[in-house]
């Protein structure tokens, strides 16, 4: 991959036949990762995966998740939009991409509703690329306080994104609220909030609104509860298995979800089918395991080898917005 006068591609990882994970440094000398990936046997051609970073590091510190504890501050749209250009240029010239599904997510390192600039790079994006099959992805935890985010997020959608081109999706995990803020140790919406909102983005001819769960040993999964909150008719269900980061092997929490179980999978999905809910059970190649898609591990593992802090880049007044951001 060619470097950008935005950012220089320090190392990649994976191949071309499943997942190729990159680490880039900006121009501050923070490091960002970004990822592209295809689902076998489906080709490129009919479906492509790009997952960006939005922040520098991630003030939320998930106990599953390797991207946090380290935040530098937010990217902006061109930084975003590099990451972009970068792997779309790496395969496709002029911008144009024909693939029939084209499929942005802003969910590699930080919570996309931090940073507004994504709401600028949605905006933009539909101009930007000739990629008939563009379909953005926000990947979000619902922080408290973003709620102005989350009306942009609605109006833009409804402007550019109507029908099957926009995906939201929001990482639950658990049905208990004071179960989630253990997992999820900042202040977010708690789940009827995020089914009177979802209730609102949602129009007929939407993709629903996804429910991400990596469910844990212990945290309490009610399908019930679950509906009575969030409607089956607007929310769907995504189960997938915790990722061995080094966040989840730290925090000792154990996966429900075992890629080596598959009937104890399934029963987990239909507790949620049995109240309606279509479930998505999606456990990828174990290869990716290997090839490292886990948010924010090379980053950590290249900052070690080099004998250096994710902090060196955060000034005083990065870090005092993380806090004003978690308040």
């Amino acid at each position: 991959m060619k470097d950008t006068p935005l950012l220089r591609i320090v190392s990649e990882h994976g191949d071309d036949d499943l997942a190729r994970v990159f680490v880039a440094e900006l121009c501050d000398g923070s490091l960002i990762e970004m990822v592209e990936s295809v689902q076998p046997p489906i080709p490129r051609e009919d479906k492509w995966v790009l997952i960006v970073s939005t922040l520098k590091g991630c003030p939320v510190n998930c106990l599953i998740c390797d991207a946090g504890g380290h935040f530098a501050g937010k990217l902006s749209a061109s930084e975003i939009f590099a990451q972009i250009d970068a792997m779309i240029s790496r395969r496709f010239s002029n911008r144009a991409v024909p693939t029939a599904k084209l499929k942005i997510q802003f969910a590699r390192m930080g919570e996309p509703a931090f940073n507004d600039a994504v709401l600028d790079v949605l905006r933009e994006l539909p101009h930007r690329y000739d990629a008939p099959g563009l379909i953005p992805c926000i990947s979000t935890v619902a922080p408290r306080g973003r709620d102005a985010f989350f009306e942009t997020l609605r109006a833009i959608q409804r402007e550019l994104y109507f029908g099957p081109h926009f995906q939201l999706q929001f990482s639950v995990h658990t049905t208990d609220d004071v179960a989630r803020k253990k997992l999820i140790p900042t202040a977010t919406w708690p789940l009827r909030q995020i089914g009177e909102y979802g209730a609102r983005f949602w129009q007929q001819g939407d993709r629903k609104v996804t429910l991400n769960f990596a469910p844990i040993c212990g945290l309490p999964l009610d399908a019930e509860a679950l509906a009575n909150v969030c409607d089956p008719e607007r929310f769907l269900v995504k189960l997938t298995p915790v990722n061995p980061t080094a966040a989840a092997i730290r925090s000792g929490v154990e996966p429900l979800i075992d890629p080596s179980l598959p009937e104890a999978c399934h029963l987990v999905a239909e507790g949620f089918r049995a109240v309606g809910f279509e479930t998505l059970l999606s456990i990828g190649q174990l290869r990716e395991n290997d090839i490292g898609s886990n948010c924010g591990m090379y980053v950590g593992a290249h900052l070690s080898t080099a004998g250096t802090a994710w902090t060196k880049t955060a000034t005083p007044q990065d870090r005092e917005h993380s806090m004003e951001m978690l308040r």
